[in-house]
């Protein structure tokens, strides 16, 4: 049974064939691969377990005493060699297994290559041989035509009686010459035919076998390796069963070695105090002072003893109530925004201090509120970031430019130096040649160098807002400081215990911040937008928004991504810059003053 005797015109099920065999070498080796991950993670989290479980013995008094703990010891010690015995399994169908099967598919793979493309080259040659024939055979065919057309011309002027003597010879040299081009080219044809006809058989007898006798021979090896490998995989769990049993049995005399008895004995020790159990309490008698007789024949009533009171304790209880009525709680302070997003604290801050509420408001709404800002579409001079991210990367793409522009520059004193030596020695190179090189040179000098004028005035336009907004936050801060300095830190008790009964209240502080949010009077609209993207609006102080939906700007983005709008209705909230198109009245008489 061979396949070039049985197969001989399957070579494109053939190719397939063993396509398809190396396909399945490689899902055996990735099935591997994994069972080898398996096991490495599963030793891992095994010696992971075991260091867990182990006790950590500072000091020999906490050592185990109780036989159940230390059989619980040893079953961790037996599992700690158990997982080093997968390990051992991982590490030897990852050496005899894995990286030879990826070896020999490797090598198969080469070897099918090369014998395919033998294959190809035997059927190119026969199709060519093919052609030569076909071609010879066409080709005496139409010479054969054009003798026996010659033939009935000279037939006809040899027969008629007008036709001249030259033109009957003439047709009979036609005859002659067409004649010996057809035997030439039967000649040909038989030639190329007999040609054919052994390549023919050369090819299906004995090329074509032998390719595909390789090929047979490749794919057996194939099947045979496969199935090594799949001993071999076997025989890596098989050497490790013995210790495996070793360590199982090491569990069951663990456990066989617990004895309830010695535990209890060992309790016994450890907490046995020695003493006698306590006996009978005697009864005493306080009725003798009810039935003693008193002058006058009447039954005094006894002076109530004088409880004193712990001052501490009253002390203690002062200062709970005096912290519900008289301590401000530390969560009255304002919300972060007018709006109260969220609900959170802050120092107070004047809220004439935009752009300080809008980087508070920034930094409270979250991780999942700063995945909103990188959905807009990225700009130019990174006008889409906050302050400082916008700060970094101008920084760095003027670093870049600098670097850029140092390249160019070298090259350009390159260039200058290259024409000064051909122009000193006109043997060497033409100068000429190098003026358009340097001439681009030159242009993208001048194009870094406006690059980089550009971004440094964005860069020196954001420091300028941040460091304003610094000088505002430390201003904001003093503020609070010394709004928090008229307050009472306590000012609810005082520790003169003579005085522990008196509680202090003060009337409560307001600031500019509670003043302006006291007032319910809706910021002027200056200028509006259009929704590009729909906006959910689950976050609190957020707004919902429909796509192509259009809201008046009562605050603009300032720097944190965020632009706060207002509905028809009056409902306010921020919402994605990048999600909006805004138009901004230039001559608004309501445009907030930012001080």
């Amino acid at each position: 049974m061979s396949w070039g005797t049985e197969l001989w015109d399957q070579f494109d099920n053939l190719e397939k064939h063993t396509q398809w065999g190396l396909d399945f070498l490689d899902k055996y080796a990735k099935f591997v691969k994994e069972r080898l991950e398996i096991e490495q993670n599963y030793a891992k989290q095994l010696r992971n377990l075991v260091k867990k479980f182990c006790p950590k013995r500072s000091s020999k008094e906490e050592e185990p005493r109780f036989t159940s703990c230390i059989a619980f010891y040893n079953i961790l010690n037996e599992l700690n060699d158990y997982a080093g015995q997968r390990e051992v399994v991982a590490e030897e169908i990852g050496h005899r297994v894995y990286a030879e099967i990826m070896k020999y598919s490797y090598e198969l793979k080469a070897e099918r290559k090369s014998h395919l493309q033998e294959g190809r080259r035997a059927q190119q040659y026969l199709e060519m041989c093919m052609k030569q024939m076909d071609s010879s055979k066409k080709k005496f065919e139409r010479e054969c035509r054009e003798a026996e057309k010659a033939q009935q011309t000279y037939e006809r002027l040899d027969n008629d009686a007008n036709a001249t003597k030259s033109d009957v010879e003439k047709a009979k040299q036609q005859l002659n010459l067409r004649t010996h081009m057809a035997d030439e080219s039967k000649n040909e044809y038989a030639a190329q035919l007999q040609n054919y006809n052994a390549e023919q058989h050369k090819h299906f007898y004995i090329v074509i076998p032998q390719v595909y006798k390789h090929l047979q021979e490749m794919d057996e090896r194939r099947t045979v390796k496969l199935s090594e490998c799949y001993k071999g995989f076997a025989d890596a769990e098989r050497k490790v069963i013995p210790i495996i049993s070793k360590c199982l049995e090491g569990m069951v005399q663990a456990a066989k070695s617990v004895d309830e008895r010695r535990d209890s004995q060992i309790v016994v020790d450890c907490f046995k105090s020695g003493f006698e159990p306590p006996g009978d309490y005697p009864f005493e008698d306080y009725s003798q002072h009810i039935y003693r007789t008193v002058s006058d024949g009447t039954i005094s009533t006894p002076k109530p003893e004088v409880t004193r009171i712990d001052p501490k304790i009253t002390m203690g209880k002062a200062k709970g109530k005096l912290w519900l009525f008289g301590k401000k709680p530390k969560t009255s302070s304002p919300p972060c925004s007018p709006g109260g997003v969220y609900g959170c604290t802050r120092p107070y801050y004047n809220m004439s201090d935009r752009d300080s509420v809008s980087e508070v408001l920034g930094k409270q709404r979250g991780a999942s509120l700063r995945g909103l800002r990188r959905a807009g579409p990225a700009l130019e001079d990174f006008s889409h970031l906050p302050p400082e991210q916008r700060r970094k990367k101008l920084q760095q793409r003027i670093d870049e430019l600098n670097r850029e522009l140092q390249k160019e520059i070298d090259q350009k004193e390159a260039l200058n130096k290259m024409k000064d030596v051909y122009e000193k020695s006109p043997q060497m190179g033409d100068p000429s040649s190098l003026q358009p090189k340097i001439a681009e040179t030159m242009s993208n000098i001048e194009k870094l160098r406006t690059e980089i004028q550009k971004n440094e005035a964005w860069l020196s336009e954001v420091e300028g807002k941040v460091s304003q907004r610094s000088e505002r936050r430390h201003s904001a801060e003093a503020n609070h400081l010394v709004a928090q300095g008229r307050e009472s830190p306590e000012g609810s008790y005082t520790e003169d215990a003579n005085q522990e009964g008196r509680i202090q209240t003060q009337p409560p502080v307001h600031t500019e911040f509670d003043d302006e949010f006291d007032d319910d009077d809706p910021l002027p609209a200056i200028g509006h937008c259009k929704a590009i993207y729909p906006f959910d609006g689950n976050n609190e102080g957020t707004l919902a928004m429909k796509e192509g939906e259009v809201m008046y700007i009562i605050e603009e983005d300032k720097g944190d991504g965020w632009t706060r709008a207002r509905r028809q209705n009056g409902e306010e909230g921020y919402v994605p810059t990048s999600y909006i198109d805004v138009t901004l009245e230039k001559n608004s008489k309501g445009a907030v003053t930012y001080i």
